[in-house]
């Protein structure tokens, strides 16, 4: 397997048209792009109780209405390997122009569909063209930037996400205020990226079509595919559990609450902007600290006996959630060529994505098998430690291959 030497002094392509390389104009869009997936992921969630009252008389609206939130997470992590061969074989661009426009249509329907079924299967489209999205533009940022830059650009991706998960959950919050229908109408945040993208992107020279793909490294690739699978599960505990363990805790305020939150994203941001430093370290180094972080503040954050303690180690939490990602994603595509990128990348978003959707399912038995969220979030503290030394072993046979 190649080295993350060798992959670092890779040569970037330059763009047919203009002979030069890609900078902000192709970055801008593929950073804003893939902040989509999070659009759906905290815009809608403030409208939920508002949603069940809508559909009262739809039977089992309950249960119904949580999965408009969360099936397209499970569907990105059932469909983004799919999205990525589709990306090796006939290329990023045309795909994320697709996907784009998508997004908008499906992402808007429930404006105007009468019944709470079609709604959940317009949002299970929306989990396909996520997942095309999120693939695409990850894999055309590791396409056109290379070494140091590449590092940088991933690291942006994080800032980007985590500054986006703050504004649009204000955004949702003043929405909210006006119907639950409201904030769907900001999926058509995605026309004006669809029409730039065929303007602004190109295909690499290397990504002319593919009849013949090759083969993904399984033996080394299986590592940070899998570590990243329960890294998705426990990125998400404080993002999904941080508001309940303050409740615990005596802190009702939704204000405070999202103050609190917004505070985890920021110092996450925080060290997702340094990740091109961070990452001269090496997998070997950046990887295993992202989990130990992410230990230690989900003890803390467990047996907290006060809320005080509990801002403190989220922010810890969020130096660890801020690394985690990109030091992830930096490892499962160490090696790969143009031709296996998307694939890689799909199978890295399916991990990622499928860890979002069990994450509350694994918190909950914990909290059912321990008598409490704050010792299941201590439980997730303990495998987040043990997972720090086994990826400090796993990222070590990786790159000595």
């Amino acid at each position: 397997m190649t080295s993350e030497r060798s992959v670092a002094t890779t040569t970037a392509p330059v763009n047919p048209r203009t002979g030069r390389p890609a900078g902000w104009a192709q970055a801008s869009v593929l950073l804003v792009a893939a902040c989509l997936p999070v659009l759906g992921a905290v815009l809608l969630a403030p409208g939920l109780p508002s949603m069940t009252r809508a559909f009262a008389d739809t039977a089992g609206a309950s249960v119904l209405v949580p999965l408009v939130l969360t099936a397209p997470a499970l569907l990105i992590g059932l469909t983004a390997p799919f999205a990525g061969r589709v990306a090796d074989r006939v290329g990023r661009t045309g795909l994320l122009t697709v996907a784009l426009l998508l997004y908008a249509i499906v992402g808007t329907a429930p404006l105007y569909l009468p019944s709470l079924t079609l709604i959940l299967a317009s949002r299970v489209l929306v989990g396909l063209a996520e997942a095309a999205i999120m693939t695409c533009c990850t894999a055309l940022l590791a396409d056109y930037f290379h070494g140091p830059a590449r590092q940088r650009m991933l690291g942006l991706q994080g800032v980007v996400m985590s500054v986006a998960a703050i504004v649009f959950v204000a955004v949702a919050g003043a929405l909210i205020a006006t119907g639950w229908q409201t904030p769907f109408w900001l999926y058509l945040v995605s026309i004006p990226l669809a029409l730039l993208a065929p303007l602004v992107l190109w295909r690499p020279v290397a990504g002319e079509h593919v009849e013949q793909l090759p083969a993904l490294p399984w033996r080394s690739f299986v590592r940070p595919v899998g570590v990243t699978l329960v890294g998705g599960v426990l990125f998400y505990v404080a993002v999904v559990e941080l508001s309940y363990r303050l409740d615990e805790l005596g802190v009702t305020s939704a204000s405070s609450i999202g103050l609190i939150s917004a505070l985890l994203s920021l110092s996450s941001a925080l060290v997702s902007w340094s990740f091109g430093r961070l990452s001269r370290l090496g997998s070997r180094v950046v990887v295993p600290a992202a989990f130990a972080l992410l230990g230690v503040a989900y003890v803390g954050i467990g047996l907290a006996p006060s809320a005080p303690i509990v801002v403190v180690f989220t922010l810890v939490a969020g130096l660890g959630s801020g690394l985690l990602l990109p030091s992830l994603l930096s490892w499962t595509l160490t090696g790969l060529s143009y031709a296996q990128r998307g694939r890689g990348t799909g199978f890295w978003v399916a991990a990622l994505f499928l860890g979002e959707f069990i994450c509350p399912l694994a918190i909950l038995a914990l909290n059912a098998a321990l008598g409490g969220l704050g010792m299941a979030i201590c439980a997730a503290g303990v495998l987040s430690l043990a997972v720090a030394a086994l990826a400090r072993r796993l990222t070590k046979v990786t790159a000595g291959r």
